[in-house]
């Protein structure tokens, strides 16, 4: 069962032990700048993930332990049976390769408690623009992992985890905009209700690089 019945600020909070245990401990699952308040979905991932890291059934409990969240926030998806929305939780990057190993089981989880919204998992990754010595004087050359090109890479891959790109392909229209095709595993097709998902992974990748992308399967 869950914990979620009353958001962390309600008076039912304030007066019931339990669940102001569960808002203490969640609230750890938070990993903001120093002094920035967690808005309520990012509470609610929280809770959500407090929830699974105690529950006895959990598969994941020791491996979640040590993984909190950096932001998450709704995306809009726009799909021909009605529009939905999807959760874009971005994980600290410290915490990203413990994230990767447990993923598709993470995100199975984070589904059933985050109720009708796809849930995406991203790290956070800091970009480095071509003028990066005025603000990083100590640093003579540009890390490759810090470029443009290379979190939007990192990114792509992020989102469709756990499945592989297998291929890409850039498509330019007469009037010159570009399309970028992304080609997953088609072994992952039937896994994860992954088919179901390609509109969210457009809509997500477009809103974090502001690029558009038509994902499908090889």
């Amino acid at each position: 069962s869950s914990f979620g019945a009353a958001p962390f600020g309600s008076s039912a909070v304030c007066n019931c032990p339990v669940l102001r245990f569960v808002m203490f401990n969640a609230r750890k699952k938070i990993l903001k700048a120093k002094g920035a308040a967690p808005n309520e979905l990012e509470e609610e991932v929280a809770q959500a993930l407090f929830e699974i890291e105690v529950s006895p059934s959990s598969e994941i409990k020791a491996e979640l332990r040590d993984i909190c969240i950096a932001s998450a926030k709704e995306v809009e998806v726009k799909k021909a049976r009605g529009d939905i929305k999807a959760v874009v939780i971005s994980i600290p990057y410290k915490h990203w390769a413990s994230v990767r190993k447990i993923q598709g089981r993470l995100i199975r989880e984070l589904e059933k408690k985050i109720n009708k919204r796809h849930v995406v998992l991203v790290a956070k990754r800091t970009m480095l623009d071509k003028d990066f010595r005025k603000n990083n004087p100590g640093m003579r050359i540009r890390p490759r992992s810090r470029t443009l090109t290379s979190v939007h890479d990192k990114i792509l891959d992020d989102i469709v985890g756990p499945t592989e790109i297998v291929g890409k392909r850039t498509r330019v229209a007469v009037d010159g905009s570009k399309t970028l095709k992304v080609f997953l595993n088609p072994k992952d097709k039937e896994k994860d209700n992954l088919e179901d998902k390609l509109a969210s992974f457009s809509s997500v990748y477009a809103k974090l690089c502001n690029r558009h992308a038509v994902f499908q399967f090889a």
